[in-house]
């Protein structure tokens, strides 16, 4: 495994699968939005970048396997110890709204451990990327290779607290009241993982359920940086899993001390 190549290969298979995102963004004043499992939203920009990573993935690597979100599901991938996991527009919900808060997400699980990670931001340009052993960095269109690395903060009374903007949690209400927090964000995607990777909140609880792809190139980039990353049962989240579905909940810390009850 070319881990540098593999590296840089996904972090331009993202960065162009959000230009596709944005010229989508761009154009469309009436968004045509179709649904696929009940309630969750399809666009054009969630096609376009999924076929852009999917064709790059299988030509530069086609003994890996891909689990992507916009994929049929190829239970051959079960077989493989290296599996790309993606979901080509994290945040769907918040692209519709138009609110910037949409991520390309791209990872590779090896031996079900997530040890690459690309987040790209189409809105603000930011690519967050990481590989297992080698840290987590951050590119803007101002600067690149800004090395990430979470907040010291073991304050409870001082902690910022990340929380989807999307999808309501009864059980994050009750530890807001119950701690007493006051500086906590709703915000969209994997973003809230990245906040916390580079130092600017503490905290991300999620227990309402996800998916592989919503959290496996967050995962290498939250712990690259120096985070922990657990099921709420405090077991490990492992990837290319026969059920996708994350049932459980995750939460991400800065400091084990951090760790809400």
């Amino acid at each position: 495994m070319d881990i540098d190549k593999i590296l840089e290969v996904t972090k331009k298979a993202a960065v162009d699968a959000g230009i596709a995102i944005m010229k989508v963004y761009d154009e469309a004043e009436d968004m045509e939005i179709t649904y696929k499992d009940g309630d969750m939203p399809l666009t054009a920009a969630d096609k376009a970048s999924n076929k852009i990573i999917v064709d790059v993935l299988r030509k530069e690597f086609p003994e890996y396997s891909i689990l992507s979100e916009e994929e049929k599901d190829d239970r051959s991938r079960l077989d493989n110890d290296y599996c790309f996991v993606v979901d080509p527009l994290d945040g769907t919900k918040e692209f519709i709204k138009r609110n910037g808060q949409f991520t390309v997400n791209i990872a590779l699980a090896y031996k079900h451990e997530s040890v690459l990670g690309v987040i790209y931001v189409p809105v603000t340009g930011e690519l967050y990327y990481a590989a297992k052993g080698k840290g987590a960095y951050l590119d803007t269109n101002e600067e690149k290779c800004i090395k990430l690395s979470v907040s010291e903060c073991t304050d409870i009374k001082k902690l910022r607290l990340v929380m989807s903007g999307s999808h309501g949690c009864e059980e994050m209400d009750k530890l807001i009241e119950k701690y007493g927090f006051k500086d906590f964000v709703k915000m969209g995607s994997s973003l809230k993982g990245c906040v916390v990777a580079k130092g600017e909140a503490e905290v991300y609880y999620r227990h309402n359920p996800t998916m592989e792809w919503d959290t496996a190139a967050m995962q290498c980039i939250v712990e690259e940086a120096g985070a922990i990353f657990r099921q709420m049962d405090d077991t490990p989240m492992l990837y290319n899993r026969e059920d996708s579905l994350n049932a459980k909940g995750f939460y991400i810390i800065n400091k084990i001390e951090n760790k809400l009850h």
